[in-house]
């Protein structure tokens, strides 16, 4: 009798816990299919479904987004933003009223970029700027490993300090769950300011794993600025034997974007520490003759709206003759399904460079599920095969590059923050162009149909597509 008495609370508890977090999720997931697939999963399964709900259950940072705004007002009242640096937008092709809304930023002149190709580079460019720095660095990326990379960064970050200058250091605790305490100690001993997630406000352990920092950010004096695929660990650059060759793109920026990236870093610092940081950094760009146009668009949960689809969602729309796309994951919502669909049926060159193969077996499996109905419309899907392919770009037409953090997937858009940057720039859009032109000829195009796969994509490409929600 005891024991039917236990069992039988045991499984009220259980579907008391799964209404309400059936609740929870219908008013809280960012999308109506999100909504449905998590009240459908916890009431017929919620044995299986309330553990895959504490770890992937969507909720809001209801905070984040009053924070932003109140340090986007008091950093606007600084001279870096000044008229002077903002662009006519008249002078485009593209309009970039779209992207600029979506940014919460203006479009802005007298920059200069320069594309990285691969970690050799990047990193070398990352580094030399690291050692020129007089006042400070402000590091951020989401994968941060205690191996031969690793330590190259820390002993140029402590040098720096040693030097004079401060650095800001942040990293996310499940991109770098396996960074050593050892390795942020020397850090700190070096008065390197470290941000702790266990004591910081925002997911608190690895087990949290939806609203990552997914963003990879380098700053140096205000002055020039780094942002793209690259995270920091050997893989990157090539010494993984398991992915072999690692293919990723940064981006090297000067000018008044690097503020506009400087804005965006110290709105997740104070976010995680309650610090406010722009005091200490420089706000007024330096005076450069180039007249390059840029925008940087950082996005995230915290956001009111769909940010990070819209971003992509503007790109496709905006292209008449061509939208190429990287990016190491494929798994987009609806929305942007039917702009790439629209698109090929407009007469617009639409290709998505993949990887040939996967770091994450459950978002290259789902995205088997979306290339039929793409293809059918015109879109070419490439896959990767000279190594792994991990960055994530786009041109439009002849007018538009873009480089940063963001994947092609429901993570990206929703569940992590990200940063784009956009160059409307000629010259920049051919460059990139170039650059994917021949990764195109290192990939192979995809003329298979899913039931022309081999029988574990053909049978689980289907049902892993239901969780795209949270892949």
């Amino acid at each position: 009798m005891f024991w039917v008495a236990i069992s039988t609370l045991a499984v009220f508890v259980m579907w008391t816990l799964a209404v309400l977090g059936a609740l929870s999720a219908a008013r809280t997931s960012r999308t109506p299919q999100g909504a449905i697939g998590w009240v459908v999963f916890l009431l017929a399964a919620p044995l299986t479904a309330l553990p895959a709900y504490l770890v992937f259950g969507h909720y809001r940072f209801k905070d984040y987004h009053s924070i932003r705004q109140d340090i986007h007002e008091v950093v606007h009242d600084y001279p870096d933003l000044s008229p002077e640096t903002h662009c006519d937008a008249a002078c485009l092709d593209i309009n970039p009223a779209p992207f600029e809304a979506v940014s919460g930023l203006s479009l802005c002149t007298g920059n200069d970029f320069k594309i990285l190709v691969d970690g050799d580079d990047s990193f070398r460019a990352m580094f030399g700027a690291i050692d020129r720095a007089v006042h400070y660095v402000l590091v951020q990326f989401y994968t941060i490993r205690d191996d031969e990379l690793g330590q190259k960064l820390r002993d140029h970050l402590i040098a720096a300090a040693q030097r004079g200058a401060s650095v800001w250091f942040m990293y996310d605790n499940v991109g770098s769950h396996s960074l050593s305490r050892a390795y942020l100690q020397s850090l700190e001993q070096a008065a390197i300011n470290v941000v702790e997630p266990a004591t910081s406000r925002g997911p608190k352990h690895r087990f949290h794993i939806n609203f990552r920092n997914h963003r990879k950010t380098l700053i140096v004096d205000g002055r020039i600025g780094f942002t793209g695929g690259l995270n920091v660990g050997n893989e990157y650059l090539g010494l993984d034997s398991r992915f072999g060759h690692w293919r990723d793109t940064q981006l090297q920026l000067t000018g008044p974007m690097v503020q506009q990236l400087q804005l965006s870093y110290a709105e997740d610092w104070q976010w995680l520490t309650d610090e406010p940081l722009m005091e200490f950094l420089e706000w007024q760009p330096e005076p450069r003759e180039s007249n390059r146009i840029g925008l940087v668009v950082p996005t995230g949960p915290g956001d009111l709206t769909e940010n990070g689809s819209m971003l992509f969602f503007s790109a496709i729309s905006a292209a008449n003759s061509r939208i190429w796309i990287a990016s190491p994951y494929f798994v987009p919502d609806l929305d942007v399904v039917a702009a790439l669909k629209l698109a090929a049926l407009r007469g617009v060159d639409v290709r998505i460079l993949l990887p040939g193969n996967f770091d994450h077996y459950l978002p290259w499996l789902a995205a088997f599920s979306f290339y039929d109905d793409l293809r059918q419309a015109g879109v070419k899907i490439y896959n990767y095969s000279a190594g792994f392919m991990h960055q994530k770009s786009f041109v439009v037409d002849d007018q538009l590059a873009a480089i940063g953090t963001a994947n092609l997937d429901n993570r990206s858009f929703r569940l992590n923050f990200e940063t784009m940057a956009l160059l409307f720039d000629a010259t920049a859009a051919k460059e990139l162009s170039d650059i994917l032109q021949k990764d195109f000829d290192q990939s192979s195009l995809l003329t298979k149909d899913l039931d022309q796969q081999n029988w574990s994509i053909r049978l689980l490409a289907p049902l892993v597509r239901l969780l795209s929600p949270v892949l």
